[in-house]
């Protein structure tokens, strides 16, 4: 009998991994939430739980996605802020330098008093446009809003290097941080004096602008200044299509990852209402997904609110969201049959009781194309930990769909 193509829907609820909650009396948000399609989910798949960069590192979203995707970091990694700015529909010129930025709220000591302003919105846009266009030394400022307090910079100009350091401090109560070169070329020297420039304007500039100055009557935090980090270069990346022969989509809210999908040559299908928060529209989504099956072999779906969530240490939220991407999730779970393989997982863990990132791996099944299944019946961190997968990598994934789906070729007579 000949080998039949399956297609393959990779699912990433990112952030959804944690470690036990007190406040969820000592459950993790998953094993206290209600998910009955993902229970139904893991009973007729195979479980295990992923280490997407390895075991013991804390994987940031952008590595992450692409190991997920089937590229090593390693060599295919030249910083975030390239990601970013292709998300949010920037392209990118040979030699210009990409940041991934915040809109964030500072006092008039350039001390960091909320690094979103307060997860600001409305209004990006305009102040976003009170700064594109700047011309410093010969270097030019494009700077475009993404979803909420993010947004993406773009510095284009002649001589100029992904080599420095963040402005953003990543923490409260700390002054801005002064861009620094990170190796003693000149062109690095050059691409932190415009960023640290540019940082000092946009202060300046979005500090007496209309929306803060509205925001500030209505006691709200100001979003004056824009700070900066994950610099980076376009990067040299092999399209999709070519590395795998799969045609692919992707459905995805948030920027960055967005941004990735465009570079490696996923269609990426808009939904509306798929804001990559929390309050995104889980079942256009869904939907859009289905749907882009039709005439695709491979589609990636993606969920971000949980991961929003862990970071405001929202513990009740995460759990209403993992609920409510579990309702979503019924029309693909309830028609799954052998021509499909559905994958559901996470890029990283988001604990809670921290409220970053963390090493602890993230629960997986597979599912669907007739594969031979386990005894796991829920999806929840320890109940995966004892299914039949192992603990993998994120590298190991994709391969692994492939293979399943009978994309890949003998090796050997």
């Amino acid at each position: 009998m000949a080998n039949v193509k399956k297609k393959i829907l990779m699912i990433i609820c990112d952030g959804m991994g944690d470690r036990p909650v007190p406040e969820l009396d000592g459950k993790t948000p998953l094993q206290a939430a209600n998910t009955p399609n993902l229970d139904k989910l893991a009973t007729i798949g195979k479980n295990g739980m992923m280490s997407t960069l390895g075991h013991g590192v804390i994987p940031g979203s952008d590595t992450a996605h692409l190991a997920l995707l089937g590229y090593d970091p390693h060599k295919t990694y030249s910083g975030r802020g390239p990601f970013e700015a292709g998300g949010i529909g920037l392209d990118l010129l040979a030699g210009d330098i990409a940041f991934r930025v915040n809109f964030s709220t500072v006092d008039e000591n350039m001390t960091v008093i909320d690094r979103r302003a307060g997860r600001i919105t409305e209004g990006t846009d305009k102040l976003a446009d009170a700064l594109d266009g700047m011309t410093i030394e010969d270097v030019q400022i494009i700077i475009k809003a993404g979803v909420e307090h993010r947004a993406a910079l773009v510095l284009r100009g002649s001589g100029l290097s992904p080599n420095v350091g963040d402005t953003d401090p990543h923490e409260l109560n700390t002054k801005v941080l002064e861009a620094k070169p990170l190796d003693a070329d000149a062109k690095a020297e050059k691409t932190a004096t415009i960023l640290n420039e540019f940082t000092k304007k946009s202060y300046e500039i979005l500090d007496v602008h209309e929306v803060n100055v509205k925001r500030k009557a209505d006691s709200q935090q100001p979003a004056n200044i824009v700070l900066c980090r994950g610099a980076g270069a376009m990067p040299k990346i092999q399209l999709f299509s070519e590395k795998f022969g799969l045609k692919g989509a992707a459905i995805v809210g948030i920027p960055l990852v967005k941004g990735l999908c465009r570079i490696i040559g996923l269609d990426t299908i808009e939904v509306e209402g798929a804001t990559g928060s929390a309050n995104t529209n889980l079942n256009g989504k869904v939907e859009a997904s289905l749907t882009a099956l039709e005439d695709h072999d491979f589609v990636f779906l993606h969920f971000k609110g949980a991961d929003a969530l862990a970071h405001d240490f929202d513990a009740q939220g995460k759990v209403r969201f993992l609920e409510d991407v579990d309702k979503a999730l019924a029309p693909i779970i309830d028609g799954l049959d052998e021509k499909l393989i559905v994958a559901f997982t996470a890029d990283h863990s988001s604990p809670i009781v921290t409220g970053e990132h963390s090493a602890d791996p993230v629960p997986l099944v597979i599912a669907g194309g007739g594969l031979r299944i386990d005894n796991v019946t829920k999806f929840d961190e320890i109940s995966a930990s004892q299914g039949s997968l192992g603990n993998l990598t994120g590298s190991d994934l994709l391969p692994m769909l492939l293979g399943l789906g009978g994309w890949r070729k003998m090796y050997g007579a």
